[in-house]
């Protein structure tokens, strides 16, 4: 995914929820925070997003223009409509959101996560093309393993045990 196609679907999700900002908790947050970060942290084709002060207009979100959508058919990529329950973040995460917005975004702020949380959520999720991701992130000096180190600990989560032992096994 490119930024461009960010600021489309932010524009599109803005105007389907009728919502002036979104949060963003997925991998292409990171597009808030480096418009051209490494090829690999680009692979997903999803928006993972919510809207902050009515989450539960991420479902309309979803059915207009998530997986299988006429605009998934149309543009090879789609938002998915979650909830702030979704990803296991530290304390202080929302201090640290990135805002995207401008006149491509049809001024809807892309409220996206710090590549250091972004390392957590993924670390959370565990599956193998999540400890990649972080692994790029790392290798290329996006963040550091002492700022994720640091984040874990202000973490409220019973798995925060798993996720320093996959931390560690990077």
């Amino acid at each position: 995914m490119t930024r461009d196609q960010l600021e489309h679907v932010l524009r599109a999700a803005g105007a389907i929820a009728g919502v002036d900002s979104l949060i963003i908790i997925g991998s292409q947050a990171i597009l808030g925070y480096d418009p051209s970060p490494p090829d690999e942290l680009l692979v997903s084709m999803t928006v993972d997003l919510y809207p902050p002060d009515e989450p539960g207009k991420a479902d309309l979100i979803d059915g207009s223009i998530g997986e299988d959508s006429p605009f998934h058919e149309t543009f090879g990529y789609y938002a998915h409509g979650v909830g702030p329950e979704t990803a296991v973040l530290p304390r202080g995460w929302r201090s640290r959101l990135v805002e995207l917005n401008n006149e491509r975004t049809n001024s809807v702020a892309g409220l996206c996560l710090h590549p250091v949380d972004i390392a957590i959520v993924k670390l959370a999720a565990g599956r193998e093309k999540d400890l990649s991701y972080v692994r790029t992130l790392v290798r290329s000096g996006i963040v550091g393993m002492e700022d994720i180190r640091s984040a874990l600990e202000d973490t409220d989560e019973p798995a925060t045990s798993a996720i320093g032992h996959r931390l560690e096994g990077l």
